[in-house]
């Protein structure tokens, strides 16, 4: 992350916006259990879902240690939630660990963000959900990303359902918003590896304004 997006990520109109998106960023899916947050930045996503679902124990994580340390005094007043230092590729958690991971606008800044796909399934329970949403390739992203210099990989538009499936996650919901600059998605670990959970059939995309 650049130190433009950072300032930004601590600014006052962020946290206004960021709160608001929670709904549209999980599609209004319910967050549930022990819930990891990756790439959470200064802790705005995680106090939203931490106000909203009290009952949750949750974990938010960056790579940058002034984001945790920010995060960690957001987060001060919710005594089920924490922020920790984490690598989004190399995550220092057990085998299915949580029940929900979410990740919101940050796995275009890893530059193998597959490897943040496949360790985001690792410690996925059988049956549980990532949840997000990020950026698709587009000249508008590329110019942004240019201008403030900061490290990033856009995801190319059709590269991220075989991310999902090579990670042994199922699809549930993709949706393609904003003339296709924006993808909120929705896949769950398979409980069991029979035919029923197979990823293939339960595929919702859209495309919306």
């Amino acid at each position: 992350m650049s130190s433009v997006e950072a300032s930004f990520c601590r600014s006052a109109p962020w946290g206004v916006v960021a709160r608001r998106m929670v709904p549209w960023a999980t599609q209004g899916f319910p967050v549930t259990g022990d819930v990891l947050e990756i790439g959470g930045g200064n802790g705005v996503m995680a106090e939203a879902i931490a106000g909203a679902h009290p009952q949750v124990r949750l974990i938010t994580t960056d790579a940058d240690p002034v984001m945790v340390q920010a995060a960690q005094q957001r987060l001060a007043r919710y005594p089920r939630a924490q922020a920790r230092p984490a690598d989004a590729t190399r995550l220092p958690f057990e085998d299915g660990a949580f029940d929900t991971v979410v990740s919101f606008l940050m796995l275009h800044h890893v530059i193998e963000w597959e490897r943040a796909v496949a360790e985001a399934a690792r410690v996925l329970r059988p049956g549980g959900v990532l949840v997000g949403y990020d950026l698709l390739a587009s000249r508008m992203a590329s110019w942004v990303h240019w201008a403030d210099r900061s490290p990033h990989r856009l995801i190319a538009p059709g590269a991220f359902e075989p991310a999902l499936r090579q990670a042994g996650l199922a699809p549930i919901s993709l949706r393609y918003s904003l003339g296709d600059r924006v993808l909120r998605f929705i896949a769950r670990k398979p409980s069991t590896a029979t035919a029923e959970d197979d990823p293939g059939d339960d595929i919702t995309s859209r495309r919306s304004r």
